[in-house]
């Protein structure tokens, strides 16, 4: 069995550190050990992401993909999840998430009796579908939150001025949205913190 950790964090290298040891802890606890580490910088809700297809590349039937959480792991729309979870069946892949207890009978070496097995993998089955469902339920959420935050930044004038600060405002919210940190957000845009916090503050106004 080769465990295939699958970390979708943000480029802040702490989120992938953090996500990294609570991988490691969790397979130390089954008593294994991760083969390989594949760390994605890609939105969940888009299908084409390299690491995560690379992944899927490298696999053999037995494999375990690891990941945090089913969010992680997909956020798409629900013909994209279903073109995915195809491909890791395809590959005899076994889904491992941390926070979905149904998933953990996926490391252990031996199945038992088939009855037994077969029960809990369709139990399991359902549950992922289920989790998958609903990071795409909360992503159309945020989005939809971002954009009333928007709107409403608008209507107080939040965005008068150049069209490059309408672009920059709206970056900033995007980056915010997917949960980057205020100082990284500033990094990433070149511009001061004061302006994210503003942003944000806007934004906090409709959650």
């Amino acid at each position: 069995m080769f465990i295939r950790a699958y970390l979708r964090a943000s480029t802040d290298e702490q989120d992938a550190t953090r996500a990294r040891e609570l991988l490691e802890a969790f397979t130390q606890e089954h008593g294994k050990a991760i083969a390989c580490e594949y760390i994605e910088n890609e939105s969940g809700a888009k299908a084409d992401r390299p690491e995560l297809l690379r992944l899927l590349k490298d696999s053999k039937k037995g494999d375990v993909l690891l990941v945090e959480s089913i969010d992680r792991l997909s956020r798409l729309p629900e013909d994209d999840w279903k073109s995915l979870k195809a491909a890791i069946d395809s590959k005899g892949l076994r889904i491992v998430a941390i926070d979905l207890p149904t998933s953990h009978q996926g490391m252990k070496d031996t199945k038992g009796d088939e009855f037994t097995s077969r029960m809990l993998a369709a139990i399991n089955g359902m549950m992922i579908e289920m989790m998958a469902a609903i990071a795409r339920k909360d992503y159309e959420q945020r989005r939809e939150r971002q954009a009333q935050g928007i709107a409403k930044a608008k209507e107080q004038g939040v965005y008068k001025g150049r069209k490059q600060d309408e672009v920059l405002r709206a970056k900033i919210a995007e980056l915010l949205n997917e949960g980057k940190s205020i100082r990284k957000v500033a990094d990433l845009l070149s511009c001061s913190t004061t302006t994210v916090q503003r942003v944000k503050a806007t934004l906090s106004e409709v959650l």
